[in-house]
């Protein structure tokens, strides 16, 4: 079983620690720069993925976590927590999105722009460009 005397484990710490820290960190910046300066544009967008950028950190760690462990048990249970994980996210966010843009129900949405309205926005649909009265001439 894996103990604190195993390196693989050491190193996946030493790494996952200050990564998660970054994390908070970021969460509490962005959040405090959207409720003092409420920035728009490219701004935004940047800010608002900031967050996102040490969580691909800790799942590149885990992947290396993966590489490195010895124990082909304990790389067993980790595959498989990944993809449960995984699953269970995509099933969710899938049924989300369905309700999104099938149902109207926005108050599943937290506030801020949805996913289906971005892709609105990116592949406009002849509905969308009569609403506005924006067709193509």
């Amino acid at each position: 079983m894996t103990t604190a005397k195993n390196p693989a484990r050491k190193r996946y710490i030493a790494r996952f620690i200050p990564t998660m820290a970054v994390y908070v960190a970021a969460i509490f910046t962005v959040s405090w720069v959207f409720n003092r300066y409420e920035p728009t544009g490219p701004i935004a967008w940047g800010l608002a993925l900031l967050p996102a950028l040490p969580l691909l950190a800790i799942i590149a760690i885990m992947g290396v976590y993966l590489s490195e462990e010895g124990d082909e048990f304990i790389r067993k249970i980790l595959v498989e927590s990944m993809l449960w994980g995984v699953g269970l996210t995509l099933a969710i966010m899938t049924v989300w999105g369905f309700l999104e843009i099938y149902a109207g129900r926005r108050s599943c949405r937290p506030s801020g722009p949805s996913r289906s309205s971005a892709s609105a926005w990116a592949w406009p649909s002849p509905s969308s460009s009569a609403a506005t009265g924006r067709g193509a001439r």
